[in-house]
């Protein structure tokens, strides 16, 4: 099985202080465990990093590095995927982020269904969140 990491999955693996961190830290262990294939875009790991830093301070950006990244596979944006996100973007509004998009894209590109994280726009998009609500 693959599954894509989404940013509120990573945010709250690392953020003991996250609502879903339990959650989290259950399910990325189980993922682990099951030797999944853990998918993410480096547009992922350019919001995560941030947010991390912003959220946790540098310590953590450097768990976040050191840690989590070792163990995910990460597909990079690339101009057809990006280009479709903008698109997408213009469409969706205030509703989604790029970043949301350019997932949204990667995901359909690589015929990925399942993806880690606590945004509801994955489900409201016809893709399987997990962990499951």
């Amino acid at each position: 099985m693959n599954v894509f990491v989404d940013t509120s999955a990573l945010v709250a693996v690392l953020d003991r202080d996250d609502a879903n961190h339990p959650a989290a830290v259950t399910e990325w262990r189980r993922l682990l465990e099951a030797e999944t294939l853990l998918v993410t875009s480096n547009y992922i790991l350019v919001e995560t990093s941030a947010l991390i830093r912003h959220l946790l301070g540098t310590t953590a950006m450097e768990a976040l590095i050191s840690e989590v990244v070792p163990a995910l596979h990460v597909e990079w944006v690339g101009q057809a995927d990006h280009n479709a996100a903008l698109a997408a973007l213009l469409v969706a509004g205030r509703v989604l982020s790029l970043v949301d998009c350019s997932t949204f894209e990667v995901m359909r590109r690589l015929g990925m269904r399942r993806v880690f994280t606590f945004d509801r726009h994955f489900s409201r998009y016809g893709f399987e969140a997990l962990p499951g609500s």
